[in-house]
């Protein structure tokens, strides 16, 4: 069902507009109650009216995604992996007990979605309409317990290139003191918790002059995990190395697009339990030939320096390696349409609504 919006903003000027602030006219709902998800509208983007002890204020019990639109030369949109993402939101319900959705409902709920916000995707290079679905407790009750009801939105916000002054490395500050998850915890949920453990690392990153936190694993602070909101990557030897997904690492969608497309290449791409020390010992044997983070909102993040008890070391050069600047570039390629998309990655939104 849509509900017509009568008062459409004016659109931002992408080279100035901050991720995030900047929201489209329409966005997805659902209410979950009665035991279904049901009432399912577009509707003008609003703010949302909850009870003070509503249960995700006081508990966290909500997940989400994010994924992105892109549009093709040709004035098409295209959107990446979005059944992916949609099953993968199911899989962080399912962790924090949230009921899960009918994915081809959602799916095509945000087809039409997009097609009714077309005009809001950019077609600047390295410009894409982000979308944020999420799922979150609206019970009004002052109890630990699962919520009884639910609402679903998704809501759409045009982003600038990140790399808007070029494809440039990171500097990763290595934390061994602080833990963001651990095993049989939260850490595969993509949910508010997560994000809220990392926020305080983060910040003492930052303010030691790092771009982005390396996490090690909770119980002694010895195997790799992620990097702040992204997945790492090691090229070691000429083989690319990610740690294994172990209930505490994030199943990225571009860490599984990375993985298939490296093997296609012919490379040897493994998942395994890799310790700090390990990539330590090959930075100063001279087998680490390139670090580098992936994520939905950057695609590939080189790493050009990590920052481990008190030492650096320097990557490549401090330099963005071959191998990293060849696999965003086709990546983005295949997002903008601009390659033939032999693994279906892409799908494109059908216009209905001209």
């Amino acid at each position: 069902m849509l509900i017509e919006n009568n008062r459409l903003k004016a659109k931002p000027d992408m080279n100035t507009v901050h991720f995030g602030s900047y929201f489209t006219d329409y966005m997805f709902t659902m209410t979950y109650q009665d035991g279904k998800w049901q009432n399912l509208q577009i509707k003008p983007y609003a703010d949302i009216s909850i009870s003070p002890a509503n249960t995700t204020i006081h508990y966290g019990q909500s997940v989400f995604e994010g994924m992105k639109a892109y549009k093709r030369a040709d004035d098409e949109v295209l959107l990446f992996r979005p059944m992916d993402h949609l099953r993968r939101l199911n899989n962080s319900a399912r962790i924090l007990d949230i009921p899960e959705i009918d994915v081809e409902k959602v799916y095509e709920a945000l087809l039409e979605l997009i097609d009714i916000e077309r005009a809001w995707v950019p077609k600047g290079k390295g410009q894409s309409l982000y979308i944020r679905p999420f799922i979150f407790a609206t019970d009004g009750f002052l109890g630990v317990n699962v919520s009884k009801t639910y609402e679903m939105y998704i809501i759409l916000c045009p982003v600038a290139a990140y790399y808007a002054h070029g494809f440039a490395p990171v500097k990763i500050m290595v934390e061994d003191q602080y833990t963001r998850a651990v095993q049989g915890g939260l850490g595969e949920a993509k949910t508010a918790a997560n994000y809220a453990a990392s926020l305080h690392a983060g910040l003492v990153a930052h303010e030691k002059g790092f771009d982005q936190t390396l996490w090690l694993d909770g119980k002694g602070h010895h195997y790799v995990e992620e990097v702040g909101s992204m997945n790492i990557f090691f090229k070691i030897d000429d083989k690319i190395f990610t740690p294994r997904l172990d209930g505490s690492i994030l199943n990225g969608m571009t860490r599984r697009t990375v993985l298939q497309i490296a093997r296609d290449w012919g490379y040897v791409a493994e998942e395994k339990t890799i310790s700090i020390t390990d990539i330590i010992k090959a930075h100063e044997e001279g087998k680490l030939e390139e670090a580098f983070g992936t994520g939905t909102a950057a695609v590939i993040s080189p790493v050009g320096q990590l920052h481990y008890k008190g030492r650096d070391f320097v990557i490549n050069g401090g330099k963005v390696g071959p191998f990293a600047q060849r696999m965003f570039d086709y990546i983005t390629d295949l997002q903008n349409g601009t390659v033939e998309d032999k693994y279906h990655f892409t799908c494109l939104v059908p216009r209905k609504n001209d």
